[in-house]
């Protein structure tokens, strides 16, 4: 676990969901589960985190939201898909109103499925995000020292 340099901070947004996903992502953070214990924060700032985890699928209203969040984030950044409906839109994907997946929208890094996604696999999912993360950072570190 070389890459807890620093705890990073998650942000968690429901682009639409039927909040069974946002209920096992908080249930996550509880002591039964507990993902603070890796370190992981839970904020409610785009501007201090560094893993946006989205529930739901994306619609016409909830895509310029998603947009001015992931703008706001510093870069590195990692995008976590939390649930079915996140990674492809589920039951609703042919929807007048629904656009899909969040991938529609935003670069996603790690696709969590489920209906609900279990406390389990969300762990495991942000877990591999923080892998991602630190690949991310570790490019950014040396193309600042190439450019140097």
């Amino acid at each position: 676990m070389g890459w807890f340099k620093r705890s990073p901070w998650m942000l968690h947004y429901n682009a639409t969901s039927c909040n069974g996903c946002d209920i096992e992502l908080i249930a996550s953070l509880t002591p039964l589960y507990d993902l603070e214990r890796f370190g992981i924060i839970n904020t409610g700032n785009p501007k201090h985190a560094d893993i946006f985890a989205v529930t739901g699928s994306v619609n016409e209203k909830s895509r310029q939201v998603l947009l001015n969040l992931y703008d706001q984030m510093p870069n590195p950044k990692v995008v976590v898909a939390v649930g079915i409906c996140a990674t492809s839109g589920c039951v609703f994907q042919d929807c007048y109103n629904v656009l899909g997946g969040i991938d529609k929208v935003l670069p996603v890094d790690v696709y969590i499925p489920g209906c609900a996604a279990r406390p389990e696999s969300i762990i495991d999912g942000v877990l591999k995000a923080c892998e991602i993360l630190d690949e991310k950072y570790k490019q950014q570190n040396r193309e600042r020292r190439e450019r140097s």
